[in-house]
């Protein structure tokens, strides 16, 4: 079973917008930068679009 979130609809924080940039450039996976930074697939996933991201695709 998925792990739930506590958080709903929060602001992104300077702080987690810089790791967000950090983690993309070192490749790592979504569902890993998402349980790194405790914040959905989805809103990871969004975020990265809006900043121009790219995010590996590991299988």
């Amino acid at each position: 079973m998925a792990e739930k979130f506590e958080r709903h609809r929060q602001p992104w924080k300077t702080d987690e917008i810089q790791k967000l940039h950090q983690l993309a450039k070192k490749d790592m996976s979504l569902k890993a930068i998402a349980k790194a930074l405790t914040r959905s697939e989805e809103s990871v996933k969004d975020r990265a679009k809006s900043d121009g991201l790219t995010i590996a695709k590991l299988r």
